[in-house]
């Protein structure tokens, strides 16, 4: 792709919008930034422009305000982080756009720093108003886009505002995300082993199709393999099962012959009457889920099949927590994942909130190759979908 990167632009000195994505959880109780690893992500980008001298713009969403001005989701905790964090001035204004912002635009010396109050405030962001984005543009001399996260969306500030600047470009975020997804898609190394866990078959049915293509394994866990158990004719008890996914998964177990993917499905579960924090359990093996229950995590013979099979990959996608993740006792199946695929010494790339947290809380983080910020847009790039907001820095 023609995508220039913020270090072949001339940014110096120049007023730099860049789109970023601090969507980071705020504590419920303090409203301060709960998680920055998101700010974290960005400042190889934010940094970089500093020392060019430029005049930094900095956009983001955050939370869903659904086009309404919302003080639950000010942007200004994450300021007051950024400002600690950077330890510099950073200016904070009540709007992303209008008069008083464009002052405060104008007047920022080279070196300093502006965050805009959430963009996604006004409905014209989500609506990708051509009129709002060139407000936007109206902002800035060059435009740099460093939301992998936002990617998949077609907003006025990751699509429209490219239509009104001249010089557009991606920071280093989004092109080591470009890097490590496209090389699961190019040249991965190979045994190729992808981990697909969460709740639903229909989160997941693009992926598995287009991955089916990559992969030489697919280890299936999660909610989701109950549907696709509940497929094979397994007993599956009180598991959540999609009823009307279930004809899907059925293709998807047969799409997957096709290119001779190796399905894996659990072979033991962790099982309890309900879903409750240190609820009693027991482990069943595959096909004895009694009917009263539900399955909530994978179980031991699970784990050690599948880390075995995780150690003799060289490149390993993973996605989505094996079982009930947030209620212990059912995170040890996702921790035991984590621990066994940073020991892999495969390349390996996390995407997905709780697979995220799952490597941190196995305290394995730094051993992975790659955590994707994408989400979304990481499951859609796997699909082989287009990137409006990555498209949009195509020359």
């Amino acid at each position: 792709m023609a995508i220039k990167l913020i270090n072949e632009l001339s940014i110096a000195g120049k007023r730099v919008f860049i789109r970023v994505d601090f969507n980071v959880p705020l504590d419920k109780q303090t409203k301060k930034v709960a998680d920055d690893n998101r700010i974290r992500a960005a400042l190889p980008t934010i940094k970089y422009a500093l020392e060019q001298n430029a005049r930094v713009i900095l956009a983001s969403h955050l939370g869903r305000p659904k086009g309404k001005r919302n003080p639950d989701f000010s942007l200004l905790p994450v300021a007051e982080r950024l400002r600690d964090i950077l330890e510099r001035e950073v200016v904070f204004p009540e709007d992303c756009v209008g008069d008083g912002v464009k002052k405060n635009v104008m007047h920022l010396p080279e070196g300093g720093v502006i965050l805009l109050e959430n963009l996604r405030f006004p409905p014209e962001e989500e609506a990708n108003d051509p009129a709002f984005a060139e407000k936007l543009a109206g902002l800035c001399d060059v435009y740099i886009n460093d939301a992998f996260g936002a990617a998949h969306r077609a907003h006025a500030s990751t699509e429209g505002i490219t239509h009104y600047v001249a010089e557009k470009g991606a920071g280093f975020l989004m092109e080591k995300e470009l890097k490590f997804l496209g090389q699961l898609m190019e040249a991965p190394e190979k045994p190729f082993v992808a981990i697909l866990g969460g709740a639903k078959v229909s989160d997941k049915i693009a992926v598995i199709e287009n991955l089916s293509k990559k992969v030489d394994r697919l280890l299936i866990c999660g909610a989701m393999a109950y549907t696709f158990m509940a497929a094979q004719k397994i007993p599956t008890g009180k598991s959540l099962v999609e009823e009307d996914k279930i004809k899907t998964a059925e293709r998807l177990l047969e799409w997957t012959k096709t290119f001779n993917v190796e399905v894996e499905l659990p072979i033991d579960h962790v099982v309890a009457e309900k879903l409750e924090k240190d609820a009693p359990s027991e482990v069943v093996a595959r096909a004895k889920i009694p009917a009263e229950k539900m399955a909530l995590d994978i179980g031991p013979e699970t784990v050690a099949a599948y880390s075995k099979i995780i150690a003799g990959a060289k490149t390993i996608f993973w996605n989505g927590p094996a079982g009930a993740f947030e209620t212990p006792p059912f995170n040890a199946g996702t921790i035991a994942l984590a621990k066994a695929v940073a020991a892999s010494g495969a390349v390996t790339v996390i995407g997905g909130g709780d697979s995220v947290s799952a490597v941190k809380k196995a305290g394995v983080a730094t051993q992975i190759t790659h955590i994707s910020t994408g989400g979304g847009a990481s499951l859609e790039f796997l699909e082989g979908k287009p990137l409006p907001g990555v498209a949009a820095l195509e020359s």
